[in-house]
């Protein structure tokens, strides 16, 4: 098996730790990059991945298309061609369209959705030159559904599929994959953000009686990184539970 380089945006998050640590154990040496102004965050993933090897972690500004080239040079640099990206990064500004101020409305925008365009920008074209790449994004079942109060979300997450299925068709014959996960409600510190009135009705409405696990959603990502999945392109992967299904 060739070890691969892997970079995961949003890593040092609780679900891009988890993909990070997946994908590791898959054989890949890890980049995690994440913003580095958030230091407790960044201890926390230091002390949780403390003693395993192949994962390093990288600052940088998602939302800036400068900054995520440079990213891009570094690892190079530092570790050779990038053959793996997950685009995990993302941020909720929840309010309902008619109080939501266009700063709300251009923050998620931004980072959910310009932020996989800065990244795969910089990356597509050394895989196409290479010959091998697996690009997966990290979209959401709120992109499927629509969500009260996420317009802005539910918008960068629906057009994060959108960018991947084009994607898909211009790089297929290069030996690129493009994918899109969709999670539905998981274990993470935002969801458990949710107040626990509304956290318990979302959990009455998922068919399996709980929330997902991040184990679960990075299981799905290192499958469809592996190099044996590469007729599998323009998909978009549910990992929800059963809270919505689709034919």
């Amino acid at each position: 098996m060739t070890r691969r380089i892997a970079l995961v945006t949003g890593g040092i998050g609780g679900l891009g730790t988890e993909i990070c640590k997946h994908l590791q154990r898959a054989g890949n040496l890890v980049v995690a990059a994440d913003l580095g102004s958030r230091p407790e965050r960044l201890a926390e993933f230091e002390q949780e991945i403390a003693g395993t090897p192949d994962i390093a972690f990288e600052p940088f500004n998602v939302a800036d298309f400068e900054d995520c080239a440079a990213l891009v040079r570094r690892v190079e640099s530092r570790h050779g061609p990038i053959d793996i990206v997950v685009n995990a990064a993302g941020i909720t500004r929840d309010t309902t369209l008619r109080k939501m101020s266009p700063q709300q409305w251009v923050d998620v925008l931004k980072i959910n959705l310009d932020g996989v365009f800065n990244v795969c920008r910089n990356v597509v074209d050394s895989m196409c030159d290479r010959g091998f790449g697996r690009i997966v994004n990290i979209s959401s079942v709120n992109g499927q559904t629509g969500q009260f109060g996420q317009t802005n979300y539910s918008a960068a997450k629906a057009g994060m599929h959108g960018f991947t299925m084009a994607l898909a068709r211009e790089v297929a014959r290069k030996g690129v994959t493009v994918n899109s996960v969709s999670p539905g409600y998981c274990n993470t510190a935002m969801v458990r953000a949710v107040p626990e009135a509304v956290r318990a009705q979302i959990v009455a409405n998922i068919p399996v009686g709980r929330l997902g696990e991040p184990s679960e959603i990075a299981r799905v990502v290192t499958f469809l990184a592996a190099e044996d999945s590469g007729f599998i392109t323009g998909a978009n992967i549910p990992v929800n539970g059963g809270y919505f299904m689709d034919f």
